[in-house]
C-alpha cells in the first residue's frame, strides 16, 4: 500500500538514531541532540518561507487602506499602521527567534502526532471526507464553482453606503423654519418642541439651542434650531423598541405647520458639516448665476425626490423668504430740511443698529459701550416711521417725513462655492442605503438637468461625495494588491502554477464573506471593503501552509519510488497527497481557528464603535470558513489532478522545493 509506504519512509528517516520506549502500550522517541537540532533546522527551513511570505501577503493586502483619503482614511489608518508593524516584527521574528526557542523547548521525549487525540479525531473525521472528494472530484468542483457564481449575484445585490452608521448615544433634531420667524415665535416653537420630545419615555435630556453663537464658524440663522436629545440607557426602554423606532415616534408627534423637521447624530452632522457644507447624509447643490432661478431649479429637485423610498426629512434651503427694513432716503425733501444723507444715517444707526459710545477695560478684557433706542421705539415699522430727526431750523421731524420705510423680500443667506451662487435640496437616508437611494434619485434628476440653460448645473455632495470618491481608491488599488500577493507567492514557490492555485483562494474567500453579510443584513461600505481586504491575506496564507506539505509529501514519494511513471501510479500519488494534507491537518486548523475565535467575539460586542467593527469582522469570519473548506477539500484535489496530468504527459511529476 502506497499509504503504508509513506508511513515507512516517515519511520525509517530517523531509524538509524533514535531510540524507541514504550510507555502503557504507547511508542515515544528519544532523539539525540544533534539530530534533534538538524530536524528542527530542516522543518524551519521548510516553514519558515511560507510563513515569511505569507505574513508579507497579509502586509500587501493592507495597501488599500493606507491609500484612503479622508473620513475613512483617519478611521482605518491606525488599524492598518498597527496591523502592518505588528506582522513586520512577526515576519522578521518568523525567521529568526522562532527556530531559536524550537530547539529550546522542544526536547525530551517525541510521541507521533497519531498519538495525539485531538489529531487522532481529525485525521478520522477528514480521511474519509477527503477520499470522498477525490473520488467524485467533478461534483466538488460543481458545488464550489455554484456556490462561487451563486454568491455573486447575491454581493451584487447587496446595498452600498459610505461608513455604518455609528451609534452615538443621542439624537440631533435639526428643524428648520419659515425665515421670516420672529425671535418671539422662534422660541415658542423652541419650548413646544422640547415638552414634546421629553414626553417620550425613552428620553432622558433635551437641549434646545436657536440662532447662532458670537463667532464666524457658525453661521446657523435664527430659522435653524438645534435640539440635542440624549437618551436614557437601553435597559429602560420600552421592549422590542429601537433607536429608528424612536426617531420615527418623535417625528410623528413634531409635526408642526411651518417646520421641517431633521434627524442628524452631533458628531456626524458636524463631521458633514465641516467636510462637505452640508448637514444632512445627501445634498444635492444646484448652482447658477440668479437666485430666483436657482430657488427655482431647487423646488423642481424636490419635486423630483418626492415619494423615492428612503428619502427623509427633505427639505429646500431658502434662497429667498428673507424680510428686510428698507429705508430709502427722499433726497428732494432732506435738501428742503437743510439735512444730509450722513444726518439721516447717524440717526438710523443710532437708532437701529447702536452706535459706539467708548470702551470700558476690565482686566485684560475690553468691552464696547453701544447706545441705541429702546425695544418700544423699534419694535414696528410705525414706531420706526416715527423715529425722530432734528432740524436747525424745523425742529424734529419724523423720520417718514424725509425716508421711505418700507418692508421687502430677499434672500435670508447668499451660499456661494467655487465663486458660483449656490442652492441647495438637503434630505437623510433611512430605512434604505444610501447607494440604491442616490441612484433612484440620479436616474429621476437626468431628464431634469438636459432642460437647465447654461450656466447652471447640479452636483451631489454629503455623504454620497465621501461614497464615490472610497470606491474609486478601491477600484484603483485592489487589482494591485492582487499582482503583488501573486509575485509574493511565486516567490515563496518559485513557480507561477503553484501561486496560481494558491490565489484561486481569494474567490472561494469571497463565498463565505459574501453569504454572510447578506443573511446579517450589512450593506456594503469602506467597514466591509476592509473586512474583505483583510481576509485575502489570511485566506493565502491558510492555502500556502496546505502548498508546502503537499509539496513535501511528492518529495518523500520520489524519494522513495523515483520520479517516473513506471514507478509511480496513480494510486500512490492520491494516497500521498492524501497523507499530505491529512497527516498535517492539526497546523492548517490551527492557523484557521486562531483567526475564528479571535474575531467571533466582536459579533456579540455592544456600545459605541461595534457598528463599524462588526461590517469589518463579518467578511472576514465568513470568508475564514469556506476558504478553509476549499483549502482542505478542493486544493489537495487540484493539486492531485495537476500531478496526474503531468504524470502522464511528462512521464513524471514536477517537484518543487518546498524550503
Amino acid at each position: 500500500m502506497a499509504e503504508q509506504s509513506y508511513s515507512k519512509y516517515l519511520t525509517s528517516c530517523t531509524n538509524a538514531t533514535k531510540k524507541i520506549y514504550m510507555n502503557k502500550s504507547k511508542p515515544y522517541y528519544k532523539i539525540p541532540d544533534a539530530e534533534r537540532l538538524s530536524i528542527i533546522e530542516k522543518a524551519c527551513k521548510q516553514v519558515s518561507r511560507g510563513v515569511f511570505f505569507s505574513t508579507v501577503i497579509i502586509i500587501s493586502s493592507f495597501l488599500p487602506v493606507f491609500l484612503l483619503t479622508g473620513q475613512e482614511g483617519k478611521l482605518f489608518g491606525p488599524l492598518a499602521y498597527t496591523k502592518t508593524f505588528i506582522l513586520a516584527v512577526d515576519a522578521i521574528l518568523v525567521i529568526t527567534l522562532a527556530p531559536v526557542l524550537i530547539s529550546l523547548f522542544m526536547r525530551g521525549r517525541f510521541r507521533p502526532e497519531s498519538a495525539n487525540p485531538v489529531n487522532h479525531f481529525l485525521e478520522k473525521v477528514y480521511e474519509p471526507v477527503i477520499r470522498t472528494c477525490i473520488k467524485w472530484r467533478k461534483t466538488t468542483i460543481g458545488i464550489n464553482l455554484l456556490a462561487l457564481i451563486v454568491s455573486i449575484p447575491l454581493l451584487l445585490s447587496l446595498g452600498r453606503e459610505f461608513m455604518p452608521a455609528l451609534d452615538e448615544g443621542s439624537i440631533l433634531f435639526m428643524p428648520l423654519t419659515l425665515p421670516d420667524a420672529s425671535n418671539s415665535e422662534i422660541k415658542r416653537i423652541l419650548q413646544v418642541q422640547d415638552k414634546i420630545i421629553k414626553s417620550v419615555p425613552e428620553v432622558d435630556n433635551v437641549l434646545g439651542k436657536a440662532g447662532r453663537a458670537n463667532t464666524a464658524t457658525d453661521n446657523s440663522p435664527i430659522s435653524m434650531i438645534e435640539t440635542i436629545i440624549t437618551l436614557k440607557p437601553k435597559a429602560a426602554w420600552r421592549e422590542g423598541i429601537s433607536k429608528e423606532d424612536i426617531i420615527n415616534e418623535l417625528n410623528k408627534k413634531l409635526q408642526i405647520p411651518g417646520v421641517t423637521n431633521g434627524w442628524t447624530q452631533p458628531i456626524i452632522n458636524r463631521i458633514n458639516m465641516l467636510s462637505t457644507g452640508i448637514r444632512t447624509d445627501v445634498g444635492v447643490k444646484v448652482y447658477g448665476q440668479n437666485l430666483d432661478s436657482i430657488y427655482y431649479f431647487s423646488e423642481q429637485v424636490k419635486q423630483h425626490l418626492m415619494g423615492i423610498n428612503g428619502v427623509k426629512d427633505l427639505y429646500v434651503e431658502p434662497i429667498t423668504g428673507g424680510k428686510y427694513i428698507d429705508i430709502v432716503i427722499k433726497r428732494d425733501e432732506i435738501g428742503r430740511y437743510g439735512l444730509s444723507v450722513d444726518d439721516i444715517n447717524t440717526v438710523i444707526e443710532s437708532a437701529l443698529g447702536g452706535m459706539k459710545l467708548t470702551t470700558t477695560i476690565e482686566g485684560r478684557q475690553r468691552f464696547s459701550v453701544n447706545a441705541r433706542f429702546g425695544q418700544d421705539f423699534r419694535n414696528n415699522l410705525t414706531a420706526l416711521k416715527r423715529l425722530q430727526v432734528s432740524t436747525m431750523n424745523f425742529g424734529p421731524i419724523p423720520l417718514e417725513a424725509v425716508a421711505d420705510v418700507k418692508i421687502s423680500e430677499g434672500p435670508p443667506m447668499i451660499n456661494s462655492e467655487n465663486a458660483l451662487l449656490r442652492g441647495t435640496v438637503l434630505f437623510n437616508v433611512r430605512e434604505r442605503d444610501l447607494g440604491s437611494t442616490v441612484q433612484e434619485a440620479q436616474e429621476k434628476l437626468n431628464k431634469m438637468m438636459n432642460k437647465m440653460p447654461k450656466g447652471y448645473f447640479l452636483e451631489w455632495s454629503g455623504q454620497y461625495e465621501n461614497l464615490i470618491r472610497s470606491e474609486k481608491t478601491l477600484k484603483l488599488v485592489i487589482p494591485i494588491v492582487l499582482l503583488i500577493i501573486f509575485l509574493c507567492m511565486y516567490f515563496a514557490f518559485h513557480s507561477f502554477r503553484e501561486a496560481f492555485f494558491s490565489l484561486i483562494s481569494i474567490p472561494f474567500a469571497l463565498i463565505g464573506g459574501a453569504y454572510m453579510i447578506y443573511f446579517w443584513g450589512v450593506h456594503l461600505s469602506v467597514a466591509v471593503a476592509v473586512g474583505f481586504i483583510a481576509l485575502f491575506g489570511l485566506a493565502v496564507e491558510t492555502g500556502i501552509v496546505m502548498v508546502i506539505y503537499l509539496n513535501d509529501a511528492m518529495q518523500q514519494l520520489v524519494a522513495l519510488k523515483g520520479n517516473s511513471k513506471e514507478t509511480i501510479s496513480v494510486k500512490d500519488l492520491r494516497e500521498y497527497v492524501i497523507a499530505g494534507a491529512s497527516k498535517r491537518l492539526r497546523p492548517k486548523l490551527m492557523t484557521v481557528s486562531v483567526s475564528m475565535f479571535s474575531l467571533i467575539p466582536i459579533l456579540w460586542s455592544h456600545g459605541v464603535g461595534s457598528d463599524v467593527m462588526k461590517p469589518i469582522v463579518l467578511p472576514m469570519i465568513g470568508g475564514v470558513l469556506t476558504s478553509a473548506t476549499h483549502i482542505l477539500l478542493v486544493t489537495p484535489l487540484i493539486f492531485l489532478m495537476t500531478k496526474e496530468y503531468e504524470l502522464r504527459k511528462h512521464g513524471k511529476i514536477e517537484v518543487l522545493e518546498t524550503k
